[in-house]
């Protein structure tokens, strides 16, 4: 449920109408189901598919751009195909790994900044919905870390489904209407949106999850899954869809002793995770319909506290490192500004003058 409130905030600041975010949803529902039973099948690895949290998390905070949905659609399509360049041509993954850890954990920050925010100001505003949220989320984060925050926007949606808070619901049908959007390709877009998008998507998701599967002993072709996983996002972008990319926990998950004790066959389980997914995009429209009720401010506020152990993780990585500090707090400041120069958002300036203070420092030190 939480990153369903991420997501369906990020379409919606993308200017999604209800149809479109539901059809999107139901999409990369599908679309990440299909990629886990591919990949897992074809590897014999476990391989767990889903869409970039922190990138809807991005989308969310870009609403001040103002774009409409067939521009952002373009935009997702720019990064998806990054995504199968990378795949194809490793040489780009090369370039997004010379970026300093750092600097991506510090744009990552920035941009899940005014979520945690939000989280403040709606427990101050609304204490009888959000506090008891997250007493459970921090009781839970310390005795059962996976189910924290499960648990806890489960609860915070019942509370707030049974208080006057939520709105009247409008759902057209309980299976969402499959419309193909039309991308446009507008180049401030692409640049505001897309490389962003497919940054952050790659230093949340795709690199960790690469990480955490070499850890277990699951060792990926960076090849196959980023063209398969690319070109998978490139077909639901025509649907609103905002990319399709490794899991992290989820994989962590699906390739621990506890989905198996034989690692051998621990693949069964991300492809029955991947059949699980496909059942869920049958409610999604109904669940979107319920979300869209819930005022924003609450919904960006869920999202925080889901997002509260990934803010968390990337400050710690942006400031981990003296020399990298004042690079680092640049890029977060930045990114957490909510600015926009030349019609461009935030994070893709948090991530350009982080880089450059980066490089002023480095070549000072060199002299």
């Amino acid at each position: 449920m939480a990153t369903f409130g991420v997501a369906i905030a990020g379409l919606t600041a993308m200017g999604a109408t209800k149809d479109q975010t539901a059809t999107a949803l139901a999409v990369m529902l599908v679309g990440y189901g299909v990629l886990s039973i591919l990949l897992s099948v074809w590897l014999k690895k476990p391989v767990s598919v889903v869409w970039s949290t922190p990138g809807a998390a991005f989308l969310a905070s870009s609403s001040a751009l103002g774009v409409s949905f067939d521009q952002a659609v373009g935009a997702f399509l720019i990064s998806s195909l990054l995504i199968v360049i990378t795949g194809v041509w490793p040489w780009l993954g090369r370039v997004v790994r010379l970026i300093p850890p750092q600097i991506s954990a510090a744009m990552l920050a920035g941009v899940i900044f005014p979520f945690v925010i939000a989280t403040v100001h709606s427990g101050v505003q609304f204490p009888l919905l959000i506090v008891p949220v997250l007493v459970v989320w921090f009781l839970l984060n310390r005795f059962a870390s996976v189910w924290a925050s499960p648990i806890a926007i489960s609860l915070g949606f019942l509370l707030i489904g049974l208080s006057p808070e939520v709105g009247e619901m409008h759902s057209t049908s309980f299976l969402p209407e499959l419309a193909i959007v039309t991308p446009v390709f507008d180049a401030t877009v692409m640049i505001a949106i897309g490389v962003p998008l497919y940054l952050v998507t790659m230093a949340s998701q795709n690199l960790p999850g690469l990480a955490i599967m070499q850890s277990l002993g699951y060792p990926l072709p960076v090849r196959r899954v980023f063209a398969t996983t690319g070109f998978g996002s490139a077909i639901t972008a025509f649907f609103g869809g905002f990319g399709l990319n490794l899991a992290a926990i989820t994989a962590a998950l699906n390739a621990d002793v506890g989905a198996s004790k034989d690692p051998s066959k621990r693949w069964i389980a991300s492809s029955w995770g991947g059949v699980v997914y496909i059942i869920f995009a049958i409610f999604a429209a109904p669940f979107a319909a319920f979300v869209l009720a819930v005022p924003r401010e609450l919904l960006l506020a869920l999202a925080g506290i889901a997002l509260l152990n990934t803010f968390s993780g990337a400050l710690k990585t942006a400031i981990s490192d003296d020399s990298m500090r004042l690079a680092g707090a640049v890029t977060f400041l930045t990114g957490a500004a909510g600015i926009a120069i030349l019609g461009v958002g935030g994070a893709f300036w948090a991530l350009v003058f982080g880089v450059l203070v980066w490089l002023l420092q480095k070549t000072a030190s060199s002299k």
